[in-house]
């Protein structure tokens, strides 16, 4: 998160910590007590107050505690009894590409801080920090204070409009009041469903010492136990409740409500397990006879070492213009490195022009353009403009027609030429004959007419 971003954030949230910590005592409880100072206005004010200023005291040490370093020249130690993880692919410890160094156990790498986070539970922007080893009692401190400071301002500001069904005129509220009434449940209200759940999952958390990464991974772990992958496989930090709380908040349960430093120095940690070699999360059985990945020797080549001829964009022939695609036939580019083994010159057109036939209307090919056709080369296949089948079925009973030999047509033009020649010399008409009929050397029946000249 950018710097100045954070630093909003951090300004949202104490608007939302402060708005009802100060306009409840100011413009709601001050008034209703008439203004005076009084000892039952301090037993009910003072405890808030102290709520609120142990809340604003742990999200300041959440926003400007460091959750921890890993050392430069930490390693972990192999031959102690102490444990330490591995990475599941190669057994060897963790390792942390990014970094450069050993991962000591419980740590991963965050992104937004560029570093690995000594038993990182998550990365929060509402305090814009890392909550790890060092700040995470801190962390769980201002929840229980957020929810516990939240419950009591809601019950102050009900038993002020409690009051009022008294009817005495002098405790009604006024219409200011009323609207400080109002905003103070609005903004108090949505913030004890939301961080009061969120609460409830971190609790539960801390009674299980697991973080809130290590939660995924025993979910996955659980996953692949219900398929019955894996047996069941025992957290390994889950020292039980009492315990659990004491390594993050501390031996004295005094001072568990207090900010205080977390103890260790998050590098090592106590195991429950008696093997000090551990493997969590467990590894997924299936990826037991996974080979490793190793790159190609050349980035023209499939996984197997084959070459792969189609490494050719599809669009490798278009260039953009003014926001549109044409055909770009001038000065072509080859969309391959000169040392790939389909390279061509591009002096050397890749699609030579295709002269037209009445052929070509009907196919079209990967490797050339299809006539009068457009075809559009995607990432799916090929589109090709509709053509009209009306049109196409004329031309092939025309083409058909057209067959020397296959039948013998009746011409009407040719008939009325001729109708001169079938006159007597009486002048009379020929009745055998009717004028405009043509005589051929076999009689004609409706079969050999085409299916496009019947009436």
């Amino acid at each position: 998160m950018h710097p100045i971003l954070g630093r909003i954030v951090i300004g949202f949230v104490l608007f939302l910590i402060l708005f009802p910590i100060l306009t409840s005592q100011i413009f709601i409880i001050w008034p209703w007590y008439g203004r005076e100072l009084s000892v039952d206005l301090i037993t009910l004010l003072f405890p808030f107050n102290v709520l609120a200023g142990m809340l604003l005291w742990n999200y300041y040490s959440c926003i400007f505690t460091d959750p921890g370093r890993v050392p430069d020249a930490w390693k972990p130690d192999t031959q102690s009894g102490e444990g330490y993880e591995v990475k599941r692919l190669t057994g060897n410890p963790r390792f942390c590409r990014t970094c450069e160094r050993y991962k000591p156990p419980r740590s991963h790498h965050c992104r937004q801080c560029n570093r690995c986070i000594p038993r990182m539970d998550h990365h929060c922007p509402w305090v814009n920090n890392c909550i790890g080893h060092f700040n995470y009692g801190h962390f769980i401190r201002f929840l229980f204070y957020v929810d516990v400071t939240c419950w009591y301002h809601l019950a102050m500001v009900t038993y002020r409009v409690f009051a009022t069904a008294g009817r005495r005129y002098y405790d009604e509220p006024t219409g200011f009041e009323l609207i400080f009434i109002v905003l103070n449940y609005v903004f108090v209200i949505p913030v004890i469903l939301v961080v009061g759940t969120f609460s409830i999952y971190h609790f539960y958390s801390l009674l299980r010492n697991t973080t809130t990464i290590e939660g995924w991974e025993k979910d996955k772990a659980a996953m692949l136990r219900r398929h019955g992958k894996i047996e069941e496989v025992k957290f390994p930090y889950n020292l039980g409740v009492r315990r659990n709380i004491a390594s993050v908040l501390g031996n004295n349960p005094l001072l568990w409500c207090c900010p205080t430093v977390t103890p260790g120095d998050g590098l090592k940690y106590q195991l429950s397990v008696a093997d000090g070699h551990h493997n969590w999360p467990p590894r997924d059985p299936a990826l037991d006879n996974q080979q490793p990945f190793k790159l190609p020797d050349s980035p023209w080549t499939y996984e197997n070492g084959g070459i792969n001829p189609n490494l050719r964009p599809s669009s490798g022939t278009l260039r953009p213009v003014n926001g549109s695609r044409h055909k770009y036939t001038q000065d072509p580019v080859s969309a391959l490195p000169p040392y790939h083994p389909d390279y061509k010159d591009p002096g050397v057109e890749a699609y030579p022009p295709r002269p037209y036939s009445p052929d070509s209307d009907l196919e079209y090919s990967e490797e050339g353009y299809s006539g009068s056709v457009r075809v559009r080369r995607g990432s799916e296949g090929y589109e090709v403009r509709p053509i009209n089948r009306e049109q196409m079925f004329q031309e092939y009973v025309q083409s058909q027609i057209d067959v020397a030999g296959r039948y013998q047509m009746y011409d009407p033009e040719h008939a009325l030429e001729g109708e001169d020649d079938f006159e007597d010399e009486d002048g009379e008409e020929n009745g055998d004959f009717e004028a405009g009929e043509v005589v051929h050397d076999r009689a004609m029946s409706d079969d050999d007419v085409p299916l496009a000249l019947q009436r």
